[in-house]
């Protein structure tokens, strides 16, 4: 498995990149049983760290907007 340290080295591109990866792996088939569940378990911890990178990034745009919606509002009381 991988190590959390090193998940979250693993920027968003890479994670999106490796996880198309291994996607594409999966479709392409001719891989053990094995093999296949070792690239399944890979594709869902890249997918969860996508998402918390999305999530992340949703969140941050959420904040500025509301500092934004604030600093209007502010700006309107005067």
């Amino acid at each position: 498995m991988t190590s959390k340290v090193a998940e979250e080295a693993l920027g968003y591109e890479q994670a999106r990149d490796e996880l198309i990866e291994v996607v594409r792996r999966l479709e392409a088939g001719g891989t053990t049983l094995e093999e296949s569940l070792a690239l399944w378990e890979r594709g869902e911890e890249l997918a969860k760290m996508c998402r918390r990178w999305l999530d992340g990034a949703r969140a941050r745009l959420d904040a500025a907007l509301a500092e934004e919606e604030e600093a209007g509002t502010e700006g309107d009381a005067e």
